[in-house]
């Protein structure tokens, strides 16, 4: 028999109706934003199967915008997201996508430019109850919720990155709650994804990027 939680019956705490569309969405751009290092000045959302149908009734646009300007859920500056983008000078905006149907109905792609000129591409999917997974990052499949603060680590797929990684985490008294690797291919690029038990210090991305074959650490704090 599996648990429910009194939270997955009684909701988030969330601005808006709904919370597939506008709590999970919200979730879905935050974590993005966590990704990308804050400081976002352009954003495109490609949205996909109910989120393309009913974005702007049910304010998903509000709620995805407010996630990319780093509010939380619950946070009432979700409702004045689009004045405050244009306050602060960041670039959005909204694509509908209807012929791409094979997808998680609540779905949306964000494409992500920061002040410092960094690139990112993330999907993410709304399941329910104001949750949300990462399925895609940089067109690469990977999985993640976002329930426990993570290190996101982009490298070349060769022997003894994981045993970097691991070892950099062992030297914090770090605890590794789940740790998967996701590639593209042998040798190629791959993306480990380590969710741990409690806070990431700042220092960590530094140790592992000295491996040769990381190309770049994102941190998740939750």
């Amino acid at each position: 028999m599996s648990n429910i939680s009194v939270f997955d019956v009684l909701g988030p705490n969330m601005i808006g109706p709904s919370s597939s569309h506008t709590a999970g969405a919200s979730s879905i751009a935050y974590l993005a934003w966590k990704m990308a290092g804050g400081n976002i000045k352009e954003v495109e959302f490609t949205l996909y199967g109910s989120f393309a149908k009913t974005y702007h009734g049910h304010g998903t646009d509000k709620a995805l915008l407010g996630g990319i300007l780093g509010f939380n859920t619950d946070d009432k500056r979700i409702r004045d997201s689009f004045k405050i983008a244009e306050d602060r000078g960041v670039k959005y905006s909204f694509i509908i996508n209807e012929e791409e149907t094979d997808v998680h109905p609540n779905t949306v792609d964000i494409h992500i430019i920061t002040a410092q000129g960094k690139a990112l591409d993330v999907r993410g999917e709304s399941i329910g109850g104001g949750k949300c997974r990462i399925v895609k990052i940089d067109g690469v499949p990977v999985e993640f919720t976002g329930e426990y603060s993570a290190a996101i680590v982009v490298q070349k797929d060769m022997p003894g990155v994981i045993k970097h990684i691991a070892s950099a985490l062992s030297d914090r008294n770090i605890n590794i709650a789940f740790m998967k690797l996701f590639r593209e291919g042998k040798h190629e690029r791959a993306y480990t994804i380590v969710e741990t038990d409690g806070s990431l210090p700042e220092d960590l991305k530094e140790a592992i990027m000295q491996n040769k074959n990381v190309e770049d650490v994102m941190l998740v704090q939750i």
